[in-house]
């Protein structure tokens, strides 16, 4: 649709987000209705609002049109070598899991997992923000509508348009949601619909929130609004959390991973927080790549929730990441990179952050699988970054150990992620992504373990973090180490190895030996110099999963599981 320079577009938004949808076997309706509940049925207003009305709306650009709009707008500028888009976050380079709620309400309010991450506001809350943002983007002379799709499995995926002040973030969208053909954007309808612009909630104090900064999720009516942050990760992850309370609900495990196949149809999944090589070790020029960050697991298989990569920029080399590297390129969209006096990113300038990104489409990978789905997996990878250096960097796990080490998700969070963290920090985060995991931890488990006894999949622990010494004294894992770890999980050929039992400390088996490995390092204690400070750090951590386990001793099922974790007793 053509700009316009009117600014005059008005509506009635008294009751425009008073609204509730109808229960179905999806959770959610497959179109999104602006409806009055009652009692009874819902009923469907006269008019309802579509930001599509809009006279300055720009609706699914294309990217040479995008790209010409954002340039003209002075939001970004063009990296001469590459052609690839070069803008800027602002104040926020990160996430703010801090200043991020769910609607406490409905049937959220009874299935969500309360908590210091699933921070709960009232409907009344989230109305005043939505309607202050949406008052806002109508009032500007130009929106932007990204209409598009989560998810590759046509029986499973949601519509989700995306309204943005921003055409940067509309390039953003583009990147990284799927595209919808011609046809299906005729009969476009959302499931889900994230608002996002500079407004700025003036009443944040008086309604009990942290900051005017607001990142907030209405998972009965498939609502979300940002605001006061200009960095785009909150809008993919909005999506995807929604996708994480849905598509539990019907049986299909979400997952916070990459994933890729081989030619013969072996899927591999590698789940893990940013920064643990998520991005890195899919991107595997033998295989095809599935996707890069989230996932569905259902009973066809394995289907990619997204249409592009999101990847950490900090040290990009060609020798490392020969496709990353390559997929910069026009249509990419790189995030808070410095330029160096020729005018080059440098991919090592962290001046600004350490969280540097680059988002580029699916098909920037060659070896991109169009389809976005594979066969089940037949191994798992838990990939986990441990500042402390003492976790070995592969072990084999039984699936009670699965089970534990996926809700853990026991990794050091890298610098620059989320806004305060300067330096790798331990932590826990449920599923290798508590933020955005909204139900009980208990579901996400059960759901993981009827599908990898359903197919028979390995599971393994690998360590990306530090070896011969904690940070500050080891150095990070070699990523070629990593990548030979890898292979022979991928080809079998770590089923040929000797296992060392397990560790009296963590009960973890390590190889004895792997090809293309130095054997000195798969046992961490021999790459420490001093023993004493190995065994001191080791117990440090142990009573680090022991203390992050007591919130599941009320839980039967999950206190059993405890057991099978460092310092557990399997024999009771």
């Amino acid at each position: 649709m053509a700009s316009s320079t009117s600014n005059d577009f008005t509506i009635n938004t008294k009751n425009m987000f008073n609204v509730r949808q109808e229960s179905c076997d999806n959770v959610v309706e497959q179109t999104l209705k602006l409806a009055t509940y009652t009692t009874s049925k819902l009923v469907e207003p006269a008019v309802p609002f579509n930001f599509l009305d809009h006279p300055g709306c720009h609706r699914n650009m294309s990217f040479e049109d995008v790209r010409a709009k954002i340039l003209a707008r002075g939001e970004g500028s063009l990296v001469q070598e590459s052609e690839a888009l070069l803008v800027d976050t602002g104040k926020f380079t990160g996430r703010c899991p801090k200043d991020r709620y769910i609607v406490n309400a409905g049937e959220a309010a009874s299935k969500v997992g309360w908590g210091d991450i699933n921070r709960g506001i009232t409907e009344e809350v989230f109305d005043k923000v939505m309607e202050g943002s949406a008052k806002r983007l109508c009032g500007l002379e130009e929106v932007f509508v990204f209409d598009g799709f989560v998810g590759a499995s046509r029986s499973s995926r949601k519509a989700v348009r995306v309204v943005t002040e921003l055409a940067w973030h509309h390039h953003f969208c583009t990147n990284m949601f799927i595209r919808p053909t011609e046809e299906e954007l005729a009969s476009f309808k959302p499931d889900i619909t994230i608002l996002n612009s500079r407004y700025l909630f003036e009443g944040w104090k008086e309604a009990g929130l942290r900051s005017e900064t607001c990142v907030a999720l209405d998972l009965n009516r498939g609502l979300s609004v940002i605001t006061g942050t200009e960095y785009s990760g909150e809008m993919k992850k909005g999506a995807f959390s929604m996708m994480n309370y849905y598509l539990p609900l019907q049986n299909i495990m979400s997952m916070h991973c990459s994933a890729t196949v081989g030619k013969g149809g072996d899927t591999a999944i590698f789940f893990g927080l940013s920064g643990t090589g998520k991005t890195t070790l899919s991107a595997d020029t033998t295989r095809f790549l599935i996707g890069d960050d989230e996932h569905g697991w259902d009973e066809e298989g394995i289907f990619n929730l997204e249409g592009g990569c999101y990847a950490k920029m900090i040290d990009l080399d060609p020798s490392k990441e020969p496709l990353i590297h390559a997929a910069i390129k026009e249509n990419a969209i790189l995030e808070n990179i410095v330029l160096d006096q020729h005018g080059r990113p440098d991919y090592k300038d962290i001046s600004k952050t350490e969280n540097t990104r680059g988002s580029y489409p699916m098909w920037h990978i060659p070896n991109y699988q169009p389809s976005g789905t594979a066969p089940p997996p037949r191994n798992v990878i838990f990939l986990t970054c441990d500042a402390f250096g003492v976790l070995p960097p592969v072990s084999r796990l039984s699936t009670e150990q699965a089970l534990y080490h996926l809700v853990c998700g026991y990794t050091s969070k890298v610098a620059g992620t989320e806004m305060g963290i300067t330096e790798p920090t331990p932590t826990f985060s449920i599923c290798f992504g508590g933020a955005f995991m909204p139900l009980p931890a208990r579901v996400y488990a059960q759901l993981f373990r009827s599908k990898i006894e359903q197919h028979g999949c390995q599971v393994f622990l690998v360590n990306t973090g530090w070896s011969g010494g904690s940070y500050g004294t080891g150095r990070r894992m070699d990523i070629n180490t990593t990548r030979a770890i890898v292979a022979a999980i991928l080809d079998g050929s770590i089923e040929e190895a000797t296992f060392s039992s397990p560790d009296p400390c963590f009960q973890l088996s390590v190889p004895l030996a792997l090809p293309g490995v130095d054997a000195h390092v798969l046992n961490p204690r021999n790459t420490w110099a001093s023993q004493e400070e190995y065994e001191a750090t080791s117990r440090k951590l142990m009573g680090m999963y022991q203390a992050n386990w007591q919130q599941f001793a009320s839980d039967p099922f999950m206190a059993q599981l405890s057991r099978f974790g460092p310092g557990g007793d399997r024999s009771t």
